[in-house]
């Protein structure tokens, strides 16, 4: 895969095929023909080219010719790439794991000599990098560590975030939905975003849990049937939370009925709750209270 470069667009409209998708390369938000923008009222079906001259991103208002070319799977198109400038570098899955590994380390020595005696920190878990992966011109994994569970997203080889500023916000769409990250910068991993899934991790009882859970979160971050869309949103969440609550809560009573007095059962494992609202955006106090955090809950 060969990586995106800044400003790929550059008014180059001949080049372009009608169902081309493009991202803003400054919020990441990307324009698909098949949607079109219902904020300037473009029709869905109008190519990219198609679109007005004075059109911009509807999300930070930046300029269409540092749109960034993309395929449908978030990757560089290959249409007239012999005449696109390609970036040197190691393979980008190498790459991706790479920075999976110093994130790892930055988060290790933290453990080691911050966090390890904390009531924060769950005893029977480890630091642990997961499923870090090219996304685009990004990279993405997971981060497992005794006191949070985060999506993490790290700029590709090249790519340049310096303009960011420990605190920003994004809201980055996936085919599950969007989603808030919080940004950081911390060596020897340097800058990231953070989206946070599970904090405090204190309901696993094994490293293998959140290494499993970590995976299946992947998994489902690229499922659509998890996608909710337009203005009912809301309405969606808040039904889909009353459901799983509901389910649980008879989960629940069952177990409670089935167990002997006094019993050691281990703790539940974090429930189907937990995992599809934690880090939707937009989900009110509890994305607040998460990403307002100081560091045990990073």
């Amino acid at each position: 895969m060969t990586l995106r470069f800044e400003g790929s667009y550059l008014g180059a409209g001949a080049k372009l095929s009608d169902r081309a998708r493009l991202e803003c390369k400054i919020c990441w938000w990307v324009y698909d023909p098949a949607s079109g923008d219902e904020s300037r009222q473009i029709e869905p079906g109008t190519p990219f080219a198609a679109l007005p001259a004075d059109w911009r991103c509807p999300q930070c208002d930046g300029e269409r010719d540092q749109f960034m070319v993309m395929d449908a799977d978030g990757a560089v198109a290959d249409a007239d790439e012999a005449d696109r400038p390609t970036q040197p570098g190691r393979d980008p899955a190498v790459y991706a794991r790479e920075r999976g590994t110093l994130i790892a380390e930055a988060f290790r020595d933290i453990h080691a000599n911050k966090m390890r005696d904390t009531p924060f920190a769950n005893r029977s878990l480890t630091v642990e990098a997961i499923g870090f992966r090219p996304h685009g011109n990004h990279v993405l994994g997971i981060l497992v560590v005794p006191w949070f569970m985060n999506l993490i997203l790290m700029p590709g080889e090249g790519e340049d975030w310096s303009r960011f500023s420990v605190g920003d916000r994004r809201v980055v769409a996936f085919p599950s939905g969007e989603y808030e990250f919080v940004f950081n910068r911390r060596e020897p991993a340097g800058d990231y975003f953070a989206c946070s899934l599970f904090s405090p991790m204190g309901d696993f009882t094994s490293q293998l849990q959140a290494s499993d859970t970590a995976r299946a979160a992947l998994t489902a971050l690229f499922d659509r049937a998890h996608h909710e869309l337009g203005d009912q949103a809301g309405d969606i969440r808040r039904l889909r939370e009353e459901e799983i609550a509901a389910e649980d809560e008879v989960r629940a009573a069952a177990e409670a009925e089935s167990e002997p007095q006094g019993s050691d059962r281990p703790a539940k494992a974090p429930t189907r709750r937990g995992f599809f609202t934690a880090g939707l955006a937009g989900s009110g106090e509890e994305v607040e209270a998460r990403t307002n955090t100081t560091e045990p809950a990073e």
